[in-house]
């Protein structure tokens, strides 16, 4: 959450390329020019010094590059990237001082972290280089925590898509042009040739309408963005496969890297169709029409095409302006709260979200400080959730608040997010989620006997903050492992848990609000704000499990089944003395797994590999040795072939050691003897 902030803090709408957020917050810049009022553009301002001019003449040279010299392009970046990602988890490429047998790899963390921040960097900088896409695709990817390390997130979510704007007069064609008019003043009384804002994707002019007083913003597409999207995701879709070949995924999530391409390439040419962004505007409007302080732009659908978007002028203070929320008269912490309560409205009960609550796209109408009101912005970015996994995530939520392992899991199967299959251990998938639903609740009771021993001290002004040490943290881990660790080794090797990519931008918007909140509020904790909201929000949509009626629920069903239990006991017997029967004639077979012997049997079948490999290897080199030594008239391509064999025997050796170290380490870790 503190780095979610800090990056809030450095990243305002106009830099992460929210167009419609940057005009409505940012205000016009105005210079006096012999005697007149001109208004300046804002974007005019913002890349010719960053730049030096370069920054023009490298997104024109986009559009006229072409198909072959694009692919190149895409395919050395992707190739570095990798390449330098691989050099990072080597330890040879630290030195000494960095190196740390106790640490994973042998490389200890703070080198490690160092080293991936500045390819972090790097990556940042050549994604705004290869222009539109892979912007886009890097500031979605800033959602994936469970992909990516936090040094490439805190990099990604940094990313800016402030570039230079296209032509005053080839925005002004477009517009004519979408609208089939010859002139801009058939539709508008007034048109701002300058952009206020730009991004990748557009830019956007201020406009009044015809009547002279309504003022609206237009957002206008810039040109030739389809043509680019589509060289650029075929390049992508390959990586994407090559990834989900080569994905060892040794941490239990089956990711599916072609579906996460998938919903990539949805989100890309969802943003470049702004009929459709407008769509989602008037759903999300009518959705929140029953709650007085959500506010959304109203579409201009006659002046609105699918490269033009107008909306209504709806200025505001930026949601996490503190200061000027305070100037105003506004109660920070009640904009904290209705940030949060507003998106589990969206989660819970609407099923259409906002997948990017940046602070830029959120804003807050002042004009009343005793009734302020949440103005949102662009919605090219919006998530859809089915109604399977709105209820799956309602019973999950009900499961957790009632400490109920199979009703948890019952919610993940219903959200697909895990996905039961005759691999899968089902018993180890319960002892863990039992585990982390009595460490959770644990976790609670001890933050409430925090925060109510800090406020005692408070009180005495000795005030001191429980600081957790290294050594704390290490022996919290080894006690975790001691616990669960047979039951998590056993959940890596089966995969039977799925993330969809719509979580991703959930997890994300949380993170985020979690962010503002703080910003906002130094008392703010997400946590207290969504549980009896999320509870009052379940109980509303399930009256029939109120506290009393669910009482008496269970109470029925414990009879219910005494009372089975008199007329079935007697079959159940009968049953059991047939199934014993059926085990000493032989007829049944009865299997037990035995964890222990699986690992141990697996170390066994690479110990057999390494020694095939070494027999090979050596029987290669002797091979070779005697047709060089002994006899001179052996071809040179045979000896040659010989070489090379016994070196691929050699190597094949060598990355069945490491497999079977990792073995062995992770072996340490489970019984926490690491």
């Amino acid at each position: 959450a503190t780095e979610t902030a800090t990056a809030t803090e450095t990243l305002d709408a106009c830099d992460a390329g929210q167009l419609e957020s940057c005009a409505q917050t940012s205000p016009r810049v105005e210079k006096v020019e012999g005697g007149e009022v001109v208004v300046e553009s804002i974007q005019s301002t913002i890349d010719e010094e960053a730049t030096g001019g370069a920054g023009k003449d490298r997104w024109s040279r986009l559009k006229n590059t072409s198909t072959f010299k694009r692919t190149v392009e895409i395919w050395r970046f992707v190739i570095v990237f990798f390449f330098k990602l691989w050099v990072i988890n080597q330890k040879w490429s630290y030195d000494k001082a960095d190196r740390d047998k106790d640490a994973k790899g042998g490389i200890s963390e703070a080198a490690k972290s160092k080293k991936s921040a500045e390819l972090a960097t790097w990556l940042r900088e050549s994604l705004v280089t290869l222009g539109p896409t892979f912007i886009k695709i890097g500031q979605q990817f800033s959602t994936r925590s469970d992909i990516l390390s936090p040094e490439f997130i805190a990099e990604l979510v940094k990313l800016q898509d402030k570039v230079p704007p296209f032509s005053s007069a080839l925005a002004v064609e477009t517009i004519e042009k979408e609208l089939g008019v010859k002139s801009w003043k058939e539709k508008f009384s007034y048109l701002e040739a300058e952009p206020i804002a730009a991004a990748s994707l557009g830019q956007v002019h201020r406009a009044r309408l015809l009547d002279g007083r309504t003022e609206v913003v237009i957002k206008v597409q810039r040109p030739d963005l389809k043509e680019l999207f589509d060289v650029d995701t075929k390049n992508i879709r390959f990586v994407a496969q090559l990834l989900q070949s080569v994905d060892p995924k040794t941490d239990g999530a089956a990711r599916d890297w072609v579906a996460i391409y998938d919903e990539c390439c949805r989100i890309l040419y969802q943003e470049i169709d702004y009929k459709m962004e407008g769509e989602y505007a008037d759903r999300f409007r009518e959705n929140f029409s029953d709650l007085p302080w959500v506010k959304v732009p109203l579409v201009y659908w006659d002046l609105t095409t699918e490269r033009i978007l107008t909306l209504e002028y709806s200025p505001g203070i930026k949601v996490s302006d503190k200061q000027a929320l305070l100037s105003k008269g506004v109660d920070p912490a009640v904009i904290a709260r209705y940030s949060v309560e507003c998106y589990l409205q969206q989660i819970l009960v609407k099923g259409l979200f906002h997948a990017d609550p940046h602070p830029g796209n959120i804003a807050v109408d002042a004009s009343d400080p005793a009734d302020p009101k949440l103005i949102f912005y662009d919605f090219g970015m919006m998530g859809n959730i089915p109604n399977n996994v709105r209820q799956g995530l309602s019973n999950f939520f009900y499961a957790v608040y009632k400490n109920d392992v199979n009703e948890a899991l019952d919610g993940l199967v219903g959200m697909g997010v895990l996905v039961p299959n005759s691999s899968a251990d089902m018993t180890a998938i319960k002892r863990t989620g039992q585990f982390f639903l009595d460490s959770f609740k644990t976790r609670l009771r001890e933050q409430r006997e925090e925060k109510k021993r800090m406020q005692a001290e408070a009180a005495l002004e000795l005030n001191q903050p429980k600081v957790n040490t290294k050594e704390d943290k290490k022996a919290k881990r080894k006690k975790i492992l001691s616990n669960i660790g047979q039951d998590l080794l056993v959940v890596a090797n089966d995969q039977p848990f799925r993330f969809p990519a719509l979580f991703t931008f959930v997890v994300r918007a949380f993170s985020v609000l979690d962010g503002i909140g703080k910003q906002l509020d130094p008392r703010f904790d997400i946590s207290e704000i969504s549980a009896p909201y999320a509870r009052d929000l379940l109980l509303e949509t399930r009256p029939g499990f109120s506290k009393l009626q669910d009482n008496l629920q269970r109470g029925a069903d414990r009879q219910w089944e005494a009372t089975k239990g008199l007329f079935v006991a007697p079959l159940k017997l009968n049953k059991i003395e047939g199934l014993l029967d059926s085990l000493e004639r032989g007829d049944t077979k009865l299997r037990v797994r035995a964890l222990e012997a699986e690992r141990a049997l697996q170390r066994v079948s690479i110990m057999q590999t390494v020694t095939t490999c070494v027999v090979m290897a050596a029987v290669s080199l002797n091979t070779a040795t005697i047709l060089s030594v002994a006899v001179n008239t052996a071809p040179p391509f045979i000896k040659t072939v010989c070489f090379l064999v016994s070196a691929l025997f050699g190597l094949l050796t060598l990355k069945n050691l490491g497999t079977l170290s990792k073995l062995n380490k992770k072996e340490k870790q489970i019984t926490g003897m690491a």
